[in-house]
C-alpha cells in the first residue's frame, strides 16, 4: 500500500474530534479515494506501525463497530459516544459532520 496514500488516511483519522465518530465511506471521499472505503479499513488495520491515531472513532456506514476489535466500545463510550444497540454507534447524535 502506498505510504503517502496511509498517511492521508491517518492523517484524516487524527482530525475526528472527540465525541465523534466517522465512517470509512468518509474518510476515503475525503481522499478523494470515493469508492475505496475497504482501503481506508486496511490501512486503519495496520495503523500501529505507523504511529498512534484514533481508529476507534471510524465505523462502518451503517456504525457497526469491528466485530473483531473488543475494546473499540469501551473507548468509544469513554469519549461520550452512545449505542443504538450492543454493536451500533448512534450515528445520528455522533456522526463527524465535515
Amino acid at each position: 500500500m502506498n505510504e503517502d496514500l496511509l498517511f492521508e488516511i491517518y492523517s484524516v483519522v487524527e482530525e475526528i474530534p472527540i465525541g465523534s465518530v466517522a465512517t470509512y465511506g468518509q474518510i476515503a471521499k475525503l481522499i478523494g479515494c470515493e469508492k475505496n472505503s475497504r482501503l481506508v479499513g486496511r490501512a486503519l488495520k495496520i495503523s500501529s506501525i505507523y504511529g498512534d491515531y484514533p481508529c476507534h472513532r471510524v465505523v462502518n456506514a451503517e456504525g457497526r463497530i469491528a466485530p473483531s476489535w473488543d475494546q473499540q466500545r469501551y473507548l468509544l463510550e469513554r469519549e461520550g459516544i452512545t449505542f443504538k444497540d450492543l454493536k451500533h454507534v448512534d450515528l445520528k447524535r455522533h456522526k463527524w459532520n465535515i
